[in-house]
């Protein structure tokens, strides 16, 4: 099963990823973890981005929909779930161009629904532990009182510079301009289904299990 995860910044699709990861065995392709895998895997595609990187330049749709076509070709475990990508319809329509040629299926693309203000409100809210990058949040899921993590015993606690209003607020903006059309293009296909981003952790775990299960 191959998914995609929609929704802006903060919304929760990284922390939804990395169950599905653990539970159904798929495998998360993380445009900024292939970008960085690749820079330090010594290939020619590697050598590539490495090169761009170096030289301050955007790396190109081309640049990962290769990166992608590597990871099609490899080990599909349980499927892909793509992460930060696509990111504009020109984008979706390489992804789709590219399932097509390797014989892939788009099986779900999920939106995780906010309000902007409550998502405001969490995110400048929360911090993660350095150890293992398990999410906490002030009101919700408050660091642990004896100031190590819960989840590794790391005491390293950390807030996301850009983690303020002004700054998320522009980030939601930019999310709307660019990504937020791919709504209506997956709505279109037939593909597309909504849950209630701002939830429990289990419960939105749970609404995204309902879709991928029927």
């Amino acid at each position: 099963m191959n998914i995609i995860l929609l929704g802006p910044p903060g919304a929760g699709k990284g922390t939804q990823a990395r169950m599905l990861v653990d539970e159904r065995n798929m495998i998360q392709l993380s445009t900024g973890d292939m970008l960085r895998e690749a820079k330090d895997s010594g290939t020619e595609m590697g050598k590539i981005v490495a090169g761009v990187m170096a030289r301050g330049e955007l790396v190109t749709d081309e640049i990962v929909i290769g990166l992608i076509r590597e990871k099609l070709a490899g080990d599909k475990a349980g499927g892909f779930i793509f992460d930060g990508f696509p990111r504009t319809l020109a984008q979706a329509d390489a992804l789709a161009d590219l399932l097509a040629e390797t014989g892939e299926t788009l099986d779900a693309v999920v939106e995780m629904q906010v309000d902007d203000d409550a998502l405001v409100a969490r995110i400048t809210a929360r911090s993660t532990c350095g150890g293992c990058g398990e999410v906490y949040n002030d009101q919700t899921k408050p660091w642990p009182a004896d100031g190590k993590c819960g989840n590794c015993g790391s005491d390293d606690v950390k807030r996301r510079a850009d983690d303020n209003e002004d700054s998320l607020r522009t980030r939601l903006m930019e999310y709307y301009k660019k990504t937020s059309p791919l709504i209506g293009y997956y709505y279109a296909k037939g593909a597309l289904s909504s849950v209630n981003g701002l939830g429990e952790i289990g419960d939105v775990k749970a609404a995204i299990a309902s879709v991928l299960d029927k």
